[in-house]
């Protein structure tokens, strides 16, 4: 079992950057494949990145493919999420996910998850 906080949410300006740090509990950390997802206001939850257990695959929404990189730091139990030139429409609850599975299959449905954070919100002014 693992547990997950997210942090680094906040206000920030069109055009600005924030970096969103998850970080887990436990020692398995590298057994878990990880993923971002958000919901915003009035939506549903989208898929927004994942990574593989080791970094070696990474897979992107196309709404973020070029702004937002997802990195993990095994040794330090914690996945990131580096969002640049973010824009009014990326504004959300950004939660990261935990999954057993090593594979890509499903990578975008959040109910292929196995474990949630609480989540953190994130405003982009314009």
């Amino acid at each position: 079992q693992v547990q997950l906080v997210e942090s680094g949410g906040g206000l920030v300006q069109a055009g600005g950057s924030l970096r969103l740090t998850c970080a887990a509990s436990g020692r398995t950390f590298s057994t878990y494949a990880m993923g971002w997802f958000r919901q915003a206001p009035g939506k549903e939850q989208e898929f927004v990145a994942f990574i593989s257990r080791y970094g070696r695959t990474t897979v992107y929404a196309d709404s973020v493919k070029g702004r937002f990189t997802i990195s993990r730091d095994n040794a330090k139990n914690t996945v990131y999420l580096q969002m640049n030139s973010l824009k009014p429409d990326d504004t959300a609850d950004y939660y990261c996910a935990a999954r057993y599975y090593s594979g890509t299959n499903d990578l975008e449905a959040a109910a292929k998850y196995d474990y949630w954070g609480q989540g953190t919100q994130v405003t982009v002014s314009s």
